[in-house]
């Protein structure tokens, strides 16, 4: 038994952002949907991408070692494909694509993140708001193509957890479902299509109004799902049997948390259910690192908020009034922590 230390993990974390950034990139350039319909070599590939031929077998290679693509065959005949798993989420064409995520996180975070030891040495956040005094949410919401795009890169990849909720968790006993901070309406109408009985309403700031209508109305669900303009620290949250909120509290430092919490408690019915979709930390903090990385990029993003653990969760919903608390988990990190009324 080889009892010497081994370096391969350390040398594996510190280049991952060589292997993040190939990824990124083949995300921005589309190269995903463009495999959609057939196998290409390098070549073609290279052609209808406009890349230098000096780097494209290395960059098409590359997502084959790194498990982003098949090839058949190997040279200059050599084809390259998606994987089931990119064909599923980065074509475009595919109803459950998810590469708005990675867009953002390839124009906007991956550079951000560069102030990471400033950010954790001042505790300010290191993006807009470090040059203009603007946050990312004052930013968005004053241009409308701007907030589309953010609005589908932040609805997008919860698709599968949307679908994994509406299968795990018990609506049966429930008739109406507010989704707070509810974007296009996607957790609305991915639960609302498993659950034929139930009628929501998706409650979101009013630049948002427009483009959750459209996605309604697109979804021919416009008679089940109303979209609601409000501000959720300025208005009550509207009254339902279930309160959702995805991927919400963790926007916000502990002041407005508790608040949110205390708002979904007033507007529930007794036994109703309080549902909150976010990346939980495990109560030890040792083994979810993509929810404390994401706690990091709260930090670099908005300063003071933070994601936090299912323990911290229930103190809150236990202070705010809520009987009693589970977690279900979803895909990957990503949990549903539900307090009962």
């Amino acid at each position: 038994m080889n009892s010497h230390p081994d370096p391969s993990y350390i040398m594996q974390t510190a280049t991952g952002f060589w292997a993040s950034k190939v990824l990124l990139t083949a995300v921005e350039l589309d190269l995903f949907s463009l495999l959609a319909d057939e196998a290409m070599t390098a070549e073609q590939l290279g052609d209808a991408l406009g890349l230098h031929p000096r780097g494209t077998y290395d960059f098409f290679d590359a997502l084959v070692a790194l498990k982003f693509l098949n090839r058949e065959g190997d040279g200059e005949a050599g084809r390259y494909k998606n994987t089931l798993e990119t064909s599923a989420f980065l074509d475009k064409s595919s109803p459950t694509y998810i590469g708005g995520m990675p867009r953002m996180m390839n124009s906007r975070l991956f550079g951000f993140w560069n102030d990471l030891e400033t950010a954790l040495k001042t505790g300010q956040p290191q993006t807009e708001i470090k040059h203009n005094s603007k946050s990312i949410f004052e930013e968005l919401y004053s241009d409308e193509e701007r907030l589309a795009e953010f609005l589908d890169a932040m609805t997008g990849f919860q698709v599968v957890n949307f679908q994994q909720l509406a299968e795990q968790f018990d609506f049966g006993k429930y008739k109406t479902v507010s989704d707070i901070g509810g974007a296009l309406a996607l957790l609305s109408r991915i639960v609302g299509k498993h659950h034929q009985h139930l009628s929501f309403t998706s409650f979101d700031l009013p630049p948002v109004a427009p483009l959750a209508q459209k996605q309604v109305d697109a979804s021919g669900m416009t008679n089940r799902i109303k979209v609601i303009s409000g501000d959720f620290f300025k208005d009550d949250l509207p009254k339902a049997d279930v309160i959702t909120m995805g991927n919400v509290l963790h926007d916000w430092n502990l002041e407005n948390k508790k608040m949110l919490i205390s708002k979904a408690y007033a507007a529930l019915p007794e036994g109703g259910a309080f549902i909150a979709i976010e990346n939980l930390i495990d109560d030890a903090r040792r083994e979810n690192a993509f929810g404390l990385l994401m706690s990091l990029n709260m930090l670099i993003e908005l300063g003071d908020a933070f994601d936090y653990t299912g323990e911290n969760f229930r103190e809150w919903c236990s202070e705010a009034g809520f009987q009693r608390v589970e977690i279900i988990n979803l895909n990957g990190p990503t949990s549903a922590a539900v307090a009962y009324k």
